[in-house]
């Protein structure tokens, strides 16, 4: 497991979310795999990865079960977890017709850790 500075523990434990535009991963263009930062499972592939315009990273496909939905208590959004640990990631958008896929996984870079080439 990875050791968390305050502000990953606070989007991966505590359901935080980091600004808008601010992270890592937003503007980020390079082939690998995206993992969880807290306990390292493989979460998203590089080629699922796309630019929604949102302020956060946006993938429109996960590893077969890699990620689990959680609707949030006030049922408004569902919530992304780590499947493996139980880290927040972000949250899941459906319909929004972004990509073929019309998914969008939005997801705090604070809470991904990236491997080039995996």
């Amino acid at each position: 497991m990875h050791t968390l500075t305050p502000e990953e523990r606070y989007i991966l434990e505590e359901k935080g979310t980091e600004a808008p535009f601010s992270g890592e991963y937003y503007a980020f263009d390079e082939t690998g795999v995206f993992h969880c930062k807290k306990c390292d499972a493989p979460l998203f592939p590089s080629t699922a990865k796309f630019d929604s315009g949102t302020g956060w990273p946006s993938f429109d496909a996960a590893f077969l079960g890699a990620v689990k939905e959680i609707t949030d208590k006030d049922g408004r959004r569902t919530e992304i977890i780590c499947a493996a640990c139980g880290g927040h990631l972000g949250h899941v958008f459906h319909g929004e017709g972004f990509t073929p896929k019309n998914t969008r996984h939005c997801v705090n870079s604070l809470s991904l850790a990236f491997k080039a080439g995996d």
